[in-house]
């Protein structure tokens, strides 16, 4: 028993305090904000490099000139995650266990909730040849990150190698997925900020508010046409959370696989959602799992800002933790922040 604080009744892996105090076992975070309206795509210039042929492109996205995202932010939702020093959920605080700043300013949390609302998920699964030996434990935790969904979820599922292929359009018929996830052979190099790009844009077209993308690779970016710093904006520009699942080889045999994890990090962290390195294949199953029960037990903040300033300019947001008295120390994960309207 925690002492200190409200009576604790522990069972199992979860824990219960006041109302219920839920630590259940899993890794941290996510966040997303709304009650916005999409009005125009993103601006992203593809790099081309010196003496490279640009890759043969299916999905016409990837060599189309895009304008700004233009959003008109009335109430920001800001999707949080909390955990404890084992990294398990902590779930059943209340809006006054929490404390939102907006470039530094301390704004009015209106609203908090913790209901398991739709969302709409991208799968991008690397196909690369370095996948070979990893394909089969890739489709079995695609299987159960699928046995987390809720049942008015959505998903599409894009592929990538020399470059990124829409593998099965947005659908709630998982069995199609994994029916033609068993026909991806890997083979090639390694499109990952491609892949992000056309997943993001993809996303334009979600029917639910909540959007994620789940990407599966064992590596860095060989063969892309956007640079990072590209993939950056576009990231920061969206309203999209990010997880990654890397399956990095403790000996890189390249520069690019070397830099694979600092690269997922940076992508996945400024949306609110984590990279999970995976050590084996075979733990791969059980980290889609923990990341598919992460996005079911999320608190989402709700707040209108008090700068109306339509400047179009970044501003970071930083979720503070006020928890009750006799807890263990706490963890929360939040999206670092939106642009505001022009």
């Amino acid at each position: 028993m925690l002492t200190g604080g409200p009576q604790v009744r522990t069972a199992l892996s979860k824990i219960s305090i006041k109302p219920a105090l839920v630590l259940a076992v899993v890794l941290c975070l996510t966040p997303l904000r709304a009650q916005v309206q999409e009005q125009a795509d993103v601006h992203i210039t593809p790099r081309h490099l010196p003496g490279a042929v640009p890759p043969s492109v299916t999905d016409p996205a990837l060599k189309t000139h895009t304008k700004p995202i233009i959003r008109d932010v009335d109430v920001v939702l800001v999707p949080v995650t909390v955990t404890d020093s084992w990294n398990r959920l902590v779930t059943g605080l209340d809006k006054e266990n929490f404390e939102v700043l907006e470039s530094g300013q301390k704004q009015e949390i209106r609203h908090l909730s913790e209901e398991d609302a739709p969302i709409s998920l991208g799968v991008l699964f690397d196909i690369s040849g370095s996948m070979s030996d990893k394909i089969v434990k890739a489709r079995e935790a695609v299987a159960e990150f699928f046995k987390t969904a809720n049942p008015e979820d959505e998903f599409f599922v894009m592929t990538f190698a020399d470059e990124p292929q829409l593998l099965c359009d947005f659908t709630q018929n998982i069995d199609d997925i994994q029916n033609k996830l068993l026909f991806a052979v890997p083979k090639g190099r390694t499109a990952l900020l491609d892949a992000i790009y056309l997943g993001v844009n993809k996303m334009r077209r979600a029917r639910h508010q909540r959007k994620a993308l789940l990407i599966i690779s064992d590596g860095g970016d060989n063969h892309s046409r956007y640079t990072e710093n590209e993939i950056r904006t576009l990231i920061r520009e969206a309203d999209v959370q990010i997880y990654a699942m890397g399956i990095f080889d403790q000996v890189p045999k390249t520069v690019e696989e070397g830099l694979g994890p600092s690269l997922l990090d940076e992508i996945t962290e400024v949306t609110g959602g984590r990279t999970f390195t995976v050590n084996s294949p075979n733990d791969l199953a059980d980290v889609a799992t923990k990341i598919g029960i992460e996005l079911r037990n999320q608190y989402v903040l709700a707040y209108r800002p008090t700068n109306r300033v339509r400047d179009g300019k970044w501003r970071k947001i930083k979720v503070k933790l006020l928890p009750p008295k006799g807890l263990p120390p706490l963890h929360v994960y939040a999206k670092t922040g939106y642009y505001a309207p022009q």
